[in-house]
C-alpha cells in the first residue's frame, strides 16, 4: 500500500509538472485571471458551476473569492450556482437536470459577468447549456477541464485544460490553479489593503 500511495502522489506531481512546463496553459491561466480582475473592478460578478466533485471545486473557489484567501478584505461577488438545493431539485424535477444552471445564468447573468464551469470531461450537458446562455448574454466563459476540453470548449472564451484524462488528477490540478488565481486576484484588487 505504501508504494501505491507514493505512485498516486507521483502521478499528481507529474500532471502539475506538465502544467508548469506548458507556456500556453500558463498564459491561459494568466489571461483568465486578468479577466476576473477586470470583472470585479467593473462591479460585476463571477458565477461558478460543476457536478459532483467539480461542484465542490466550484463552491470552494467561490468561497475563497467571496470570503477571503490570504488576508482580510472586502468580499467579492462570487457564487456557486448549485448551493440552493430546493432550486436544483425543483428545476431538475420540472425541467430536467440539464437545465439547472442555464436557468440561473439566464436569471442572474449580465454582460460583464463571468461564468466559470468545472467539467473534467468538458461534456457536461448542464454546463454546456449554461455556457450557451452566458455567451448570448455577453458574459465571459472560463472552462476548467481535462485534456480535450470536450464539447464545452466551443463555447468557452478561455479553456484551462489540464493535460490529463484521469479525473482525480484533473480535479487536484483544478484546485491548485483555482488557488493560484484566487491569490493573484486578491493581491491585485486589494494590494493597497494587504497587511
Amino acid at each position: 500500500m505504501r508504494e501505491r500511495i507514493k505512485e498516486i502522489i507521483s502521478s499528481s506531481i507529474y500532471v502539475k509538472e506538465l502544467i508548469y512546463n506548458d507556456p500556453k496553459l500558463i498564459s491561459t491561466i494568466e489571461s483568465s485571471t486578468y479577466e476576473i480582475i477586470d470583472c470585479f473592478n467593473a462591479d460585476c460578478k463571477v458565477l461558478l458551476c460543476g457536478n459532483g466533485g467539480s461542484a465542490a471545486d466550484a463552491q470552494h473557489i467561490a468561497a475563497e473569492l467571496s470570503g477571503r484567501f490570504y488576508f482580510d478584505r472586502d468580499p467579492l461577488f462570487a457564487e456557486a450556482l448549485h448551493v440552493n438545493t430546493s432550486y436544483v431539485t425543483a428545476v431538475a424535477n420540472d425541467y430536467g437536470y440539464d437545465e439547472i444552471y442555464a436557468r440561473l445564468v439566464k436569471a442572474m447573468g449580465k454582460g460583464g459577468d463571468i461564468l466559470i464551469g468545472f467539467s473534467t470531461s468538458g461534456n457536461s450537458e448542464n454546463i454546456l447549456r449554461a455556457f450557451k446562455i452566458a455567451q448570448e448574454k455577453n458574459m465571459t466563459t472560463i472552462l476548467f477541464s481535462g485534456e480535450s476540453g470536450g464539447k464545452i470548449k466551443t463555447y468557452s472564451d478561455h479553456v484551462i485544460n489540464v493535460p490529463s484524462t484521469d479525473t482525480p488528477r484533473i480535479q487536484e490540478s483544478h484546485i491548485m490553479i483555482g488557488h493560484i488565481m484566487c491569490e493573484l486576484i486578491e493581491d491585485k484588487i486589494f494590494k493597497n489593503e494587504k497587511k
